[in-house]
């Protein structure tokens, strides 16, 4: 079967689902993998064939619009650069599309072949519209918003797509869930056609890191993922009230590490880290509460100190905490004080953090992903 593959040129999004295609491809299947040439080198390992193109989607260094519907207009001016390079692939026999993908959606639509979304994040549930429709007004109703939703139905009526634009990017007829049905908000009230398959984690982004030895103090790892890391006075402050009596890992992104030297005994900063390696052997967990982040915490049994910024942060930030794994801060909360005492509240935790482990290990796993993309496109 061929499958072709409508991802985002985003490594919180691509990371994901990396062991999936990996499996697919190992069962036999040929996948032909959309991605922006930047991140080809992460897709390459899959053993899919790589289509490539130039992107815009912002870079390790630039910043992302602060303002939600031109944020969303990243993605949607994505997708239709990206539209035209999909129909240098050969005519696959179905789609897989991330939840950025629209380009994929949309050419599942033109060709008539199934669709099937690989969600790296929750998922819409059965009255979700009801309960975010002031947002929603808000957004529609600012500049911003009104030229996405208007580029975005002019887009659709171009290829002859009729679908209901909300409906076309929020609710798809398929897909695949790579996240622990735990961090699902409302998870009794998700349509049962979407299938959660739990995180797949990819053995290959291990590294073989492993902490300097003859330190016994608890191991923090402090990421703020990819996208929103330019927080020196974040990482100070972890410096600065975390490190007398804890090892400190930190990612720190946008943020030269020289900017933190001299570093104390048993801290180490770099502007990326090995996440999984350094997961397997963290006590702790200081992070924004990206999705993919939040997964992989409990995937390792890591309890978190969430610091949420943007975007589902704060949903997911809530989500950990709501059951039992992490301790949620808000910016105008964020002390020395209180973040030592947060980090010990989350070590508190961890036997929870490692319960829940057994749990997102059992229903996880590239295989089980694999086997809901097979049924669903067949």
């Amino acid at each position: 079967m061929h499958l072709l593959m409508a991802g985002v040129s985003a490594p919180s999004h691509i990371y994901p689902g990396l062991a999936l295609i990996a499996e697919l491809v190992r069962r036999g299947h040929r996948v032909t993998y959309v991605v922006g040439e930047r991140h080809a080198d992460l897709v390459a390992p899959t053993g899919a064939e790589l289509l490539t193109h130039p992107t815009i989607m912002p870079g390790p260094d630039e910043p992302w619009p602060e303002d939600t519907g031109e944020a969303m207009r990243v993605f949607l001016d994505e997708a239709i650069a990206v539209a035209p390079v999909l129909d240098r692939a050969d005519r696959p026999d179905a789609v897989l599309y991330d939840i950025g993908g629209f380009a994929g959606r949309l050419k599942a639509a033109v060709w008539g072949v199934p669709a099937v979304q690989l969600s790296p994040t929750w998922v819409a549930w059965e009255g979700m519209d009801e309960e975010t429709a002031e947002q929603t007004a808000a957004l529609k109703a600012s500049p911003s918003g009104a030229h996405y939703f208007a580029a975005l139905r002019a887009w659709l009526d171009v290829h002859g797509v009729t679908a209901d634009a909300e409906e076309f990017i929020g609710r798809p007829d398929r897909c695949v869930v790579l996240i622990p049905r735990v961090l699902q908000p409302n998870a009794d009230r998700v349509a049962g056609r979407y299938v959660f398959a739990g995180p797949c984690i990819d053995p290959a982004r291990l590294q073989g890191w492993r902490p300097a030895p003859g330190d016994d103090r608890p191991l923090v790892y402090v990421s703020l993922g990819t996208s929103y890391t330019d927080r020196e006075d974040i990482y100070r402050l972890c410096i600065e009230h975390l490190s007398d009596d804890h090892r400190l890992v930190i990612a720190t992104g946008k943020v030269d590490p020289a900017r933190l030297e001299p570093l104390p005994p048993g801290t180490e900063a770099r502007r990326t880290q090995p996440q999984l390696d350094v997961l397997q052997h963290a006590d702790v967990f200081v992070t924004h509460a990206g999705m993919g982040g939040a997964s992989e915490s409990l995937w390792y049994g890591v309890p978190t100190v969430a610091l949420p910024q943007a975007v589902d942060q704060f949903v997911n930030a809530g989500m950990l905490e709501q059951i039992g794994a992490g301790v949620r801060l808000a910016e105008d909360e964020l002390t020395g004080a209180r973040l030592h005492e947060a980090v010990r509240e989350a070590l508190s935790r961890t036997a929870r953090a490692m319960e829940l482990q057994e749990e997102v290990r059992a229903l996880g796993g590239p295989e089980n992903a694999a086997d809901a993309v097979e049924r669903l496109v067949r």
